[in-house]
């Protein structure tokens, strides 16, 4: 896949994220507000990160310029796991970042057989399109479920679903 830089590939390094990698969570969650509601100015947010990172449940995806992405995952209690948040910086996107740090949580925190479970934008919402979330998500083998309650911002939300046998 070519980069909005015509590099082929993402040019990253993934890794656990660390409590000094909290700035570059709320860099990108400002490029995604937009969408999904204030975050950066949330204490509830700035909380979920740090419990993400010292449970060793937040991962990033780096270059030597920054952060490309971040994701926090909830494993499995007696349910499914969920993967809570996931965004990839603006200059990233369509690099094959996202979908490195999918693979990297599923890798490191789910065991087969299980269920993941992510919450994103309904098929009317604006940024279902915009955003090419859901259809990232599709590439990746989640399929669309219930409908879920709706965002901060009051947009519609949808469960999507990933069985691993």
């Amino acid at each position: 896949m070519t980069g909005p830089d015509g590099s082929t590939g993402p040019a990253h390094r993934v890794r656990p994220a660390r409590p000094e990698d909290l700035p570059g969570f709320l860099a990108l969650a400002a490029e995604v507000e937009h969408w999904f509601g204030p975050m950066v100015a949330e204490p509830g947010f700035h909380r979920a990160v740090e419990k993400s990172v010292a449970r060793g449940n937040a991962t990033v995806a780096e270059d030597d310029r920054g952060l490309l992405g971040g994701l926090l995952f909830g494993p499995a209690q007696d349910g499914p796991h969920h993967l809570h948040w996931l965004v990839v910086a603006e200059r990233a996107r369509g690099t094959g970042e996202g979908r490195a740090l999918v693979e990297d949580a599923l890798r490191r925190h789910v065991r087969a057989p299980a269920t993941v479970e992510v919450v994103t934008f309904g098929p009317d919402h604006p940024g279902a399109v915009t955003s090419g979330a859901r259809v990232f998500y599709e590439r990746l083998g989640f399929t669309p479920a219930e409908p879920a309650g709706p965002g901060p911002e009051g947009g519609s939300r949808q469960v999507y679903r990933l069985r691993l046998d």
